[in-house]
């Protein structure tokens, strides 16, 4: 087992806590355990990344485990996230598990992956998973302003990172705004659209003058504003063009024509339809209808 840690430098943003959490870093989430998510992981690392973002939920932290052992690079250099499933019971005892799925002494961010049960109920457990050194920092998903406002007033250690669906066509600038106000960092899930997007007409217009693929004009958009990404690919080309984001700006036009894409309206909120709830599951089942039926 090995301890938790990462390295400070460029393509990194300090946390409210003092860690350090690079910009860019691999999503696994629906990458099948077993070889497919250790290849991903290792071909991220080889690639330059040094952030890898699992979930209690997404069934793969052996995998990530062990291509984090069989890599090269030291543990101490990579930035290991993974996040609480609130349909259990214990952020402490089930963070102790992952563990030893991952095979680390500790994290580096462990997150309450949605806020089913309110947004307090499962963060006094976050806070002893902190202090028992089991993660070095703690964080939330998916809440919004009003949910992390919420948190930060019942709790003695504010959630350093709100894990929320973040792109162009999703610019939650109320929620955005409201993290910074905090001191919160938003950190991006669903940068590259989960694909619905990266045909669009305009953002195309934007990686064209720029010379870039439009995956990396999205997530260019984002770590332009300190926002990390963790981007989630199975193909090893895909992972390599990814980071190459750092070698390149958006110029202020490009960003304010990015911008302009957002259909949020400058929301608050972090989910239109939150899973967790009866409402949210109908309405994304209608949502998969209708799509299904358009082909």
């Amino acid at each position: 087992m090995i301890g938790a840690g990462v390295e400070g430098g460029a393509g990194s943003r300090r946390l409210a806590d003092g860690t350090t959490m690079p910009l860019l870093g691999l999503g696994v989430y629906l990458v099948p355990d077993g070889e497919e998510t250790e290849n991903a992981v290792r071909w991220a690392l080889e690639a330059g990344y040094r952030h890898v973002d699992t979930a209690q939920a997404y069934g793969n932290e052996a995998s990530v485990g062990r291509a984090l052992r069989e890599g090269d690079v030291r543990r101490e250099e990579v930035f290991v996230t993974t996040k609480f499933n609130p349909r259990l019971e214990d952020p402490v005892a089930e963070l102790e598990r992952s563990l030893e799925r991952l095979g680390l002494d500790a994290v580096d961010l462990y997150i309450v992956h949605w806020p089913q049960g309110g947004p307090t109920w499962a963060w006094p457990g976050m806070e002893r998973a902190r202090e028992r050194g089991l993660a070095r920092a703690i964080g939330v998903s998916n809440f919004s302003a009003e949910e992390l406002e919420v948190v930060i007033a019942a709790g003695e250690f504010k959630p350093a990172v709100n894990q929320v669906k973040f792109n162009p066509f999703y610019f939650r600038r109320g929620l955005h705004d409201a993290c910074e106000r905090h001191g919160v960092a938003l950190e991006a899930w669903g940068s590259l659209t989960q694909g619905n997007e990266i045909g669009d007409s305009a953002l195309a217009a934007v990686a064209e003058r720029a010379g870039r693929t439009p995956a990396q004009v999205l997530l260019r958009w984002a770590v332009q504003r300190g926002v990390p990404v963790i981007p989630k690919s199975r193909r090893r080309e895909r992972i390599a063009e990814n980071a190459q984001i750092f070698d390149f700006a958006l110029s202020e036009g490009e960003m304010s024509a990015l911008d302009g894409l957002d259909r949020t309206e400058g929301t608050d909120v972090a989910l239109e339809n939150p899973w967790w709830t009866t409402t949210g599951r109908a309405r994304g089942l209608a949502g998969r209808l209708v799509r299904s039926l358009r082909g």
